[in-house]
């Protein structure tokens, strides 16, 4: 059974399904297997979990550039 891991920020319930949705029909669709034989996890962290460049995202300039993009 293929499996595809996904490591990202924390989700809403939509965001899971349509993420989980799209990330299996794309490699149905590239591998010719059907989508139910896909299994996929979603690893979800706090912003404050993360880090870039050995800093932690929530405390360095990155973030404030990555809120305004993002509201």
């Amino acid at each position: 059974m293929p499996m595809i891991n996904f490591d990202g920020p924390v989700l809403t319930m939509d965001q899971k399904r349509s993420l989980i949705h799209g990330m299996s029909q794309a490699a149905s669709q590239a591998l010719g297997i059907p989508m139910a034989a896909f299994t996929v996890t979603l690893d979800e962290h706090e912003y404050s979990n993360m880090g870039i460049g050995g800093e932690v995202l929530t405390e360095i300039a990155y973030w404030e550039k990555y809120k305004e993009i993002k509201d």
